[in-house]
């Protein structure tokens, strides 16, 4: 079964506010309700050290930002929810992929280049105040990525050169040791892919503009408020182009209201009128979560458990794709070594590679999907493609999730307490299994 895997995250830098909601969390769990696909959801505490400093934002932050996916709808049973820094596959994954990538390419990274220009345009030595965690941070957003071969991955329009470095370094890979990566795809809402602030920038904290998503009902009134308009007068009829207001109120309404919304502007209504409109647009979505979220953030250890949970489930993917990458680029047990597998004495590059006969036979993987029945199976298949092991469903991912991980980590084992939720294949021995799971628990 094809399955589309679908990953987004959000940077814990900051208290989550209206863009991050429209932009991410909000796609994110619709897309979570969505069949036959796999949703992985992070939240981004690597990341947020390129930005901030402050240990106690980080974790303030994470907490938030976890916390507003929950109320939100986001169903933990549904999907692989899990903070960055827990998967320990991923930094080792960036390094691998530092390695096919020329340096040339985080040059022209906008980020970067924006820093630079910055730094020029003041007189400044080109690099300064510029952490090497800046230039490489297209890098960890790959790694965040190809860890778990994600298909689509959703971002703004300023993050898609993010996803096109990505796919180069997939493709990178590949071309020097074998298919192991899909190549990912950007996936843009063009009206939600950026949410204009207060000044009609992007809403950033990097530009104090925002609006916090679960402020309450007095403070989102003020904020929406304080969104910068022009200076029509009342009865004067207005634009809605380029309008930060009218975009805001788009993004929550449907068509009938935003259809409404411009026969307001094109009548000539104040500014003060339509500003309510929006905060009352605004508030009917956002209210009904408030209790759920306040409650949660009254309650680090709930969040705590389902993100080790998350975790979890996300290592029982990325161990067994983090040994099979490991083999290809020659980190091996020694004991494990076929004759001339690092001797060429011809001087070829590559004398074998992940492609090669020798490679593929060790080369076993598990493969996770729903059925029609509602239920969760796995399977783990050799290089051939041939079924090994066959799951009985389960009525949680996580259910199954717990039983790869043990496979992967304890080897054959395993097999005895997990005996009732699985079957041999067809064809397949019980050397065959063995020996494919000795396979994915070596390292």
């Amino acid at each position: 079964m094809n399955t589309t895997r679908f990953l987004t995250g959000i940077t814990t830098s900051g208290s989550p506010h209206l863009g991050n909601y429209v932009g991410s969390i909000r796609p994110a769990v619709r897309a979570s309700l969505g069949h036959n696909a796999l949703s992985f959801y992070f939240l981004a505490d690597y990341h947020a050290l390129i930005k901030t400093d402050n240990p106690f934002r980080v974790q303030r932050s994470t907490l938030e930002i976890a916390a507003s996916w929950l109320a939100a709808g986001l169903d933990p049973a549904r999907v692989i929810f899990y903070r960055q820094s827990d998967i320990p596959e991923i930094p080792e994954l960036a390094w691998f992929l530092s390695c096919v990538l020329g340096k040339g390419v985080l040059n022209r990274a906008h980020a970067y280049k924006a820093a630079v220009d910055q730094n020029v345009a003041t007189g400044a030595d080109p690099d300064a105040d510029v952490s090497v965690g800046l230039f490489m941070y297209p890098v960890l957003m790959a790694a965040d990525i190809l860890i778990f071969n994600a298909h689509q991955v959703p971002v703004g329009r300023d993050q898609v050169q993010h996803i096109e470095m990505a796919r180069d370094m997939a493709g990178s890979f590949n071309h020097r040791y074998g298919d192991h990566f899909v190549i990912p795809q950007a996936v843009i809402e063009a009206h939600v892919a950026t949410l204009p602030g207060l000044d009609g920038r992007k809403m950033s904290k990097s530009y104090d503009n925002t609006i916090l998503l679960f402020s309450s009902r007095a403070d989102l009134q003020k904020r929406v408020y304080g969104i910068v308009t022009d200076s029509s007068a009342p009865g004067t009829p207005k634009s809605t182009t380029d309008c930060a207001l009218f975009q805001i109120y788009q993004a929550f309404a449907n068509a009938d209201e935003t259809a409404k919304m411009q026969q307001t502007f094109a009548a000539g209504a104040s500014w003060a009128e339509i500003k309510q409109q929006v905060f009352e647009r605004i508030d009917h979505e956002i209210a009904p979560m408030r209790g759920r979220y306040q409650s949660l953030i009254d309650n680090p250890a709930l969040i705590e458990a389902i993100l080790a949970d998350g975790a979890a489930r996300a290592r029982a993917l990325a161990i067994p794709l983090m040994r099979q990458l490991r083999h290809a680029v020659g980190l091996r047990d020694l004991r494990t070594s076929t004759p001339n597998d690092d001797h060429n004495t011809q001087g070829a590059a590559h004398p074998v590679t992940a492609t090669s006969p020798q490679a593929r036979a060790t080369r076993p993987v598990f493969k996770q999907y729903r059925e029609g029945d509602g239920q969760f199976y796995f399977k783990l298949t050799d290089a051939r493609g041939r079924t090994l092991l066959q799951s009985t469903g389960f009525d949680q991912p996580q259910s199954a999730a717990q039983v790869i991980l043990a496979l992967t980590t304890q080897g054959a084992a395993a097999l005895t307490e997990w005996a009732g939720h699985l079957t041999h294949g067809e064809t397949a021995s019980d050397e065959d299994i063995a020996a494919a799971l000795a396979a994915l628990v070596q390292r």
